[in-house]
């Protein structure tokens, strides 16, 4: 039997210590699904309801390992599926291949079924874009997109028109010369860790050494430098704030952090940036001006792998081209360290914000508080558990009431904020991590777009607990339009309201349906310690506002206004709003 196009990019993956592929096959990539057939079970296809899902595992995958996601979709609608996936792969920086069909290469360009240009659609998704149109251009052109997704943390795309796929790999229609195939025994590629550079450093740790009121902004770039960032800040004695992708960077509870910044961050954390006179970035160019310094307002330093990011939200007057954890090693010697007045200030603040957030969780509250049932979600969960989260409200309950312990993760789409990665993520995550405790936060909305995922994960043996914040609507558009200042509108769904826990038990799972607060620990604990995929279906309290951790003039002023002018919840609403302000004054 010859090797075909399609085995030898099986092979090639292999090659790379790739060992699993997310799809949905179809008659565009049948002659890929036969080198996949060929090559497994070293190469595994997880098979996957909505190609959509397929890319946001191929994404949580690479998000959690490091490592190279792999997706794969047929020609035409299957590939477009992908996109949305994909551009949460481009915008979080991590490696994606996508592997895609076409039409036979003597069709193209006549109209023919599900014709797609690809190649065009994905140019600006993927940085590595290439249509094979040579069995002679493999396996070297596969060695190209790999190296680019892993050096660039991005996605590559290769689709293959359905002659070139089963054509036999020593193929040669054009009599061209062909790319040199490097051996198989490549060397693994990823970023260079780029040492400091000793004058980098030297004004950096002069800068950071005048400063009275220093703050540290560390995000996803810094997760491998927890230890370091944590004794940059003691001896700055800096407050760390977090970008929501790097709240796993410090442990919630340690006394240096005061937590997120922006819409879904803290109080303490927005006020001591409004404070601070010295800004050090870390592994994040956080994109949310308005929560960062005002302009001369301070001095900032900058430490990133990728030096197109620097300088890139404010002027940086002491830019490090590094790694987060070289770079800080590198500075620590030269820090002289400050009195530790601005850190023992917002620890206190922090003290009273952990008191505020606890009040919140309040079980005797009736619908369900969302923040009481993501602190049961905390309370049980294992200190070495991942916990996926879709956005909406449930990333702002996520956000304020997933304490990062021991070694917890917390994933969600970071720059693209799209709904429905969720509980993709959390499939690819325990595929990935088979020992280890995965929770899917979702909301109703992100999961009935991909629910039918549930199904892949019961049908894999993957033992993920999805939990559903249900409030019956698109939450955080609500709250969006009311503090725009206009009455909601189209947002809430009519009766009757889904019960997502009758579609776990018809899809052989254990499902639990939760409307009264005194059932939600024991439910919640049933489904952490089911044998096997669980998932509790919780009613919540539709009025529950996402409130910012400081609100702003402007903010309550079209809050108030756009009550003013009816909104059809507006009781519900403000009796919630009391009934929180009280629990946090009695905290």
């Amino acid at each position: 039997m010859p090797e075909i196009v399609g085995e030898s990019l099986a092979k090639r993956l292999i090659a790379w210590d790739v060992d699993t592929i997310f799809g949905l096959p179809g008659d565009g990539i049948n002659g890929l699904m036969e080198g996949f057939r060929r090559h497994a079970p070293e190469l595994k296809f997880v098979l996957v309801h909505h190609e959509e899902a397929a890319a946001f595992m191929a994404t949580g995958y690479a998000k959690a390992t490091g490592r190279l996601g792999v997706c794969a979709a047929t020609s035409g609608p299957g590939a477009i599926h992908l996109l949305n996936g994909l551009y949460d792969a481009k915008l979080d920086h991590v490696p994606v291949l996508a592997i895609t069909g076409m039409q036979e290469t003597s069709l193209l360009g006549s109209r023919y079924q599900q014709e797609v240009h690809l190649d065009r659609l994905y140019s600006d998704v993927a940085d590595y874009n290439l249509m094979i149109s040579n069995p002679q251009q493999m396996p070297g052109v596969v060695d190209l997109a790999i190296r680019n997704a892993l050096t660039k943390k991005t996605v590559s795309h290769l689709t293959f028109p359905n002659d070139v796929q089963v054509a036999p790999v020593t193929e040669d229609p054009y009599r061209h010369p062909a790319p040199g195939a490097p051996p198989v025994g490549l060397p693994k590629l990823d970023r260079p860790q780029l040492p400091p550079g000793a004058d980098e450093l030297r004004a950096a740790a002069e800068l950071l050494n005048g400063a009275r009121k220093p703050v540290i902004l560390v995000g996803v770039g810094a997760l491998n430098a927890r230890d370091e960032v944590i004794a940059v800040a003691e001896k700055l004695g800096a407050p760390v704030v977090k970008t929501l992708p790097g709240k796993a960077v410090v442990p919630d509870d340690h006394p240096v952090t005061t937590g997120g910044l922006g819409l879904l961050g803290t109080k303490p954390s927005e006020e001591a940036m409004e404070e601070c006179d010295a800004l050090l970035m870390v592994g994040t160019s956080f994109p949310y001006g308005k929560y960062l310094p005002q302009p001369g307002q301070a001095r900032v330093v900058q430490i990133d792998s990728d030096p197109t990011l620097l300088g890139l939200r404010l002027p940086v007057e002491a830019p490090i081209a590094a790694d987060a954890k070289s770079g800080l090693q590198g500075l620590l010697p030269l820090l002289r360290g400050g009195d530790g007045s601005f850190l023992a200030k917002y620890r206190k603040e922090m003290d009273t914000w952990r008191a505020d957030m606890k009040a919140l969780r309040d079980e005797s509250r009736d619908p369900i508080a969302p923040q009481y049932l993501m602190g049961v979600i905390d309370d049980l969960a294992a200190d070495d558990a991942i916990l996926t989260c879709d956005s909406g409200t449930i990333a702002t309950w996520s956000a304020r009431h997933w304490t990062i312990r021991g070694d917890r993760r917390y994933y969600l789409s970071g720059n693209l904020a799209t709904m429905a990665p969720g509980l993709p993520y959390a499939i690819a995550m325990q595929h990935a991590f088979p020992g280890r405790q995965v929770i899917a936060f979702v909301g109703d909305g992100g999961f009935a777009m991909l629910m039918a995922e549930f199904l892949t994960a019961v049908r894999h043996k993957l033992p993920i607990k999805v939990v559903i914040n249900n409030n019956n609507a698109y939450g955080q558009i609500l709250w969006e339009q009311i503090v725009l200042g206009y009455p909601e509108y189209a947002v809430r769904h009519h009766q009757p309201e889904a019960d997502f826990a009758s579609w776990a038990r018809g899809c052989g799972a254990y499902g639990v349906k939760v409307t009264s607060p005194g059932n939600v620990a024991d439910a919640v604990r049933e489904a952490l310690t089911h044998d096997g995929p669980a998932l509790v279906d919780v009613d919540v309290n539709p009025n529950e506002p996402p409130m910012p951790g400081k609100v702003k003039y402007e903010q309550a002023k079209h809050f108030t206004e756009a009550f003013l002018r009816g909104q059809p919840h507006k009781a519900a609403t403000v009796t919630t709003v009391v009934r929180d302000k009280i629990s946090e004054l009695r905290a």
